[in-house]
């Protein structure tokens, strides 16, 4: 059986892979690279996923339903973005846009 990705799909991931390269390229120039693989690094932030039943649900909104994609958490997420140490903040950018990319699936 051949897998044929719909739409969804190639815009969800496209959106974890190659904005967040565009976001270190244009927020961290100098070590665009290392910031592209930490922002890369956030998606562990899905393990939460492994809490719920079923673990995978395409039909399933993220946001507000696991633990690590609540709103207190996206407000955490969202204080990273104040914090002096460059590697939090990169963090805390990785991990708002991952957010942002699986609310776009609540819209569809």
């Amino acid at each position: 059986m051949e897998f044929i990705p719909n739409l969804q799909t190639v815009v969800h991931y496209s959106l974890h892979f190659i904005v967040p390269g565009m976001l270190a390229w244009l927020f961290f120039k100098d070590n665009w690279k290392w910031a592209w693989f930490i922002m890369i690094a956030t998606m562990l932030v899905d393990l939460d996923h492994l809490l719920a039943d079923p673990i995978f649900d395409p039909n399933r909104c993220s946001i507000g339903f696991h633990p690590l994609h609540s709103y207190y958490a996206i407000a955490l997420y969202f204080g990273m973005l104040f914090i002096k140490n460059t590697y939090v903040r990169i963090v805390g950018l990785g991990l708002l846009f991952h957010m942002v990319t699986d609310f776009q699936d609540c819209l569809w």
